[in-house]
């Protein structure tokens, strides 16, 4: 067992979450929270309704999610309604981190990836609001390779080849950086990962000479969630799981 507020406070630290950039209604920290014990970690992509009752059934008592439960004003009907009974009456209590986790230089969804990729010199890329949030690094590889291995990790994985075959600098922002695929480009990247974009930048993407993998939004932000509970089930000695509700998007 662990006291909850020690287990926050260490996350606004080891995640920078002061002060650092976000989407306005992102409200990176603790969204909801319990009687102050933690005795179970569990770690998800999103707080949906789904996510927070399988939480709930397998007994986990503080729930860390990259996206939180509320990005519009504060209305408790509906489903926000049910999903806030829900993870009251099971005493669940529930962390999120968004911007912060795709930007943490360990934990974070670009750098799990860029590690489990195998990329070569990565260091932070791509600034928002002065932050970078994605990884860029080196990897000498085929572009029809690099596939194979990205889906090992991550899953089918959508490629617009625009670029070379030889694939050479790589650039990853997660989730659904794909409109961005200009400014990835002008940073002189030849293959650019990400999550999902829109029509366009696929035929952008092409007449920009660039590689683009779309790996899938919830398939790329898997990774930081894991990284940053196991982290905690190491420091607290914490039991934790992954609850997995993919989208396919």
């Amino acid at each position: 067992m662990a006291a909850l507020s020690e287990i926050v406070q260490h996350l606004e630290e080891f995640l920078r979450h002061q002060g650092f950039p976000d989407y306005p209604a992102a409200a990176n920290g603790l969204q909801l929270e319990n009687s102050g014990s933690v005795q179970k970690l569990g770690a998800a992509v999103d707080a949906s309704e789904k996510v927070i009752a399988e939480a709930a059934e397998r007994g986990v008592s503080l729930l860390v999610v990259h996206h939180g439960l509320m990005w519009d004003p504060a209305v408790f009907t509906g489903a926000r309604f049910r999903k806030l009974n829900c993870a009251i009456r099971a005493e669940l209590a529930i962390f999120s981190s968004h911007l912060p986790l795709d930007a943490h230089p360990v934990v974070g969804n670009a750098a799990q990836l860029a590690s489990a990729l195998g990329l070569e010199k990565a260091r932070p890329f791509f600034p928002y609001k002065g932050e970078p949030i994605g990884v860029r690094g080196e990897l000498a590889i085929g572009r029809s390779e690099l596939q194979r291995r990205l889906e090992t990790v991550a899953g089918r994985t959508h490629v617009c080849a625009g670029g070379p075959e030889g694939v050479r600098q790589i650039g990853i922002v997660t989730g659904g950086a794909g409109s961005e695929v200009a400014a990835v480009a002008a940073e002189g990247i030849d293959t650019f990962i990400t999550g999902e974009g829109p029509h366009w930048s696929y035929t952008m993407a092409e007449e920009l000479r660039l590689n683009v993998f779309y790996a899938g939004h919830y398939a790329t932000e898997t990774f930081g969630v894991k990284a940053v509970v196991a982290h905690l089930s190491e420091k607290f000695r914490l039991p934790w799981e992954f609850i997995d509700h993919p989208t396919g998007l």
